[in-house]
């Protein structure tokens, strides 16, 4: 495949469970038409430059994925036999660097690092042998990167163009204890129907996660625009000129073409230019700690959306109510599963209820956990619940319209 000239071929776009269905609604609203939708995939058709417009501006999705080969493979001998056939020498730099991840559930694997270690094995072998020299690799995100797709008997290779997970904005510098995946609050803040230009509060803020999402869609940040780096930008060919690709304005000479690195740069620019920083509405996030706050704030300030944000220590009842419009509250209260104690939780659930009946009435409510019979205690009418996982543990989110009181009615 050549990657920086083909203009249609495959883009797998993998994100966690029970995401794909916001996954597949970014892409739609970004124009595109997918052709397969699964639990954790989103695929579409397209070309280098969908691939970085992917890349910048998804924020529910984990990797973008180009397919290289799909075959059969019952062993690790059969593995390295296939990594071995694709032409590495046409992809990858020589002198460059690259890491390799797998996902492996086949019966003959019981050390799943070897998947990863053997296709590693293969890609330099092959390229020691094509180009008489061979890259470095290991497992920082520096360079290329390979993913590897092993179910049963069939194994699928890919380009990770996304290299570190999408999910790893760059901001979170003190992620505290248990804190919120970026791409999890993301796809809540769509779930609950927050309009970004009504306020929103984020009481319980932790590292600030669900806040600073909001604060980067509300400014139409693209969330790929805080990265330093893509695997993509070390693929072989990045720098050279493709012919007939129209020049970018950064490029400071015109030429007959223009290389995919200059593309990228235009691109980046071109989204900062569409940033709205002018439209973003009140937010708020507060948190018992002052040392979360603290947190959230420098958080916050990596993600260079801290001027839009209210941070304020105090217990939760306490977080200020904008009085001019009506908008979103979020809650992600522990769930007594890896942290806190149910039943001491049980009277902060109840008093989350009132809060959001007393406070916010007319408000949207939200509250994700993975734990129903506190949920229960909340005691407020939900509208829908949404099933979302929380790294490992299975939750929903529960919307409130209008945050009225409705009794135990959660089944």
């Amino acid at each position: 495949m050549k990657i920086w000239t083909d203009k249609n071929y495959p883009i797998i776009i993998s994100c966690a469970k029970e995401l794909s269905r916001w996954t597949e609604k970014e892409v739609l609203d970004m124009g595109y038409k997918p052709i397969e939708v699964t639990e954790n995939t989103v695929v579409i058709r397209g070309s280098m430059r969908d691939m970085m417009r992917l890349n910048l501006n998804l924020r529910t999705a984990h990797r973008v994925l180009v397919p290289l080969l799909r075959t059969t493979c019952r062993n690790i001998r059969d593995l390295y036999q296939s990594a071995y056939s694709i032409d590495w020498e046409n992809l990858l730099d020589a002198n460059g660097y690259f890491s390799v991840s797998s996902i492996v559930h086949n019966f003959t694997i019981r050390d799943t690092r070897l998947p990863s270690l053997y296709t590693k094995d293969a890609i330099v072998d092959r390229m020691r042998e094509k180009c008489q020299r061979r890259p470095d690799s290991g497992n920082k995100n520096l360079g290329a990167a390979v993913f590897v797709y092993w179910e049963k008997d069939e194994i699928i290779f890919y380009l990770d163009t996304s290299g570190e997970p999408l999910s790893k904005r760059g901001y979170r510098k003190i992620p505290g204890s248990a804190p919120m995946q970026e791409t999890l609050a993301a796809a809540c803040l769509m779930a609950m129907g927050w309009k970004k230009n009504t306020p929103f509060l984020s009481p319980m803020c932790g590292s600030g996660t669900p806040a600073i999402e909001a604060a980067m869609m509300a400014a139409n940040k693209a969330p790929g625009s805080l990265k330093g780096h893509f695997a993509f930008q070390s693929i072989k060919g990045y720098d050279r000129i493709i012919p007939g690709e129209s020049a970018p304005r950064i490029a400071r000479r015109q030429v007959a073409g223009a290389t995919p690195e200059q593309i990228w740069k235009q691109m980046v620019l071109e989204a900062k230019e569409k940033e709205t920083p002018e439209l973003v509405p009140e937010i708020w996030a507060t948190d018992i700690s002052p040392e979360a706050v603290e947190n959230a704030h420098s958080n916050a300030i990596a993600a260079g959306v801290a001027q839009f944000i209210n941070f304020k220590a105090c217990d939760f009842a306490q977080t200020p109510i904008p009085v001019n419009s009506k908008g979103c509250v979020f809650f992600n209260p522990e769930y007594g599963i890896r942290l806190g104690d149910p039943v001491e939780l049980a009277p902060i659930y109840e008093r989350i209820g009132s809060f959001m009946n007393e406070k916010c009435s007319g408000w949207t409510g939200s509250l994700i956990t993975g734990n129903p019979d506190l949920a229960k205690l909340v005691n407020l009418y939900y509208k829908t619940r949404v099933p979302f996982f929380n790294g490992p543990i299975d939750c929903r989110l529960f919307i409130y319209d209008g945050c009225e009181v409705k009794g135990q009615n959660i089944k």
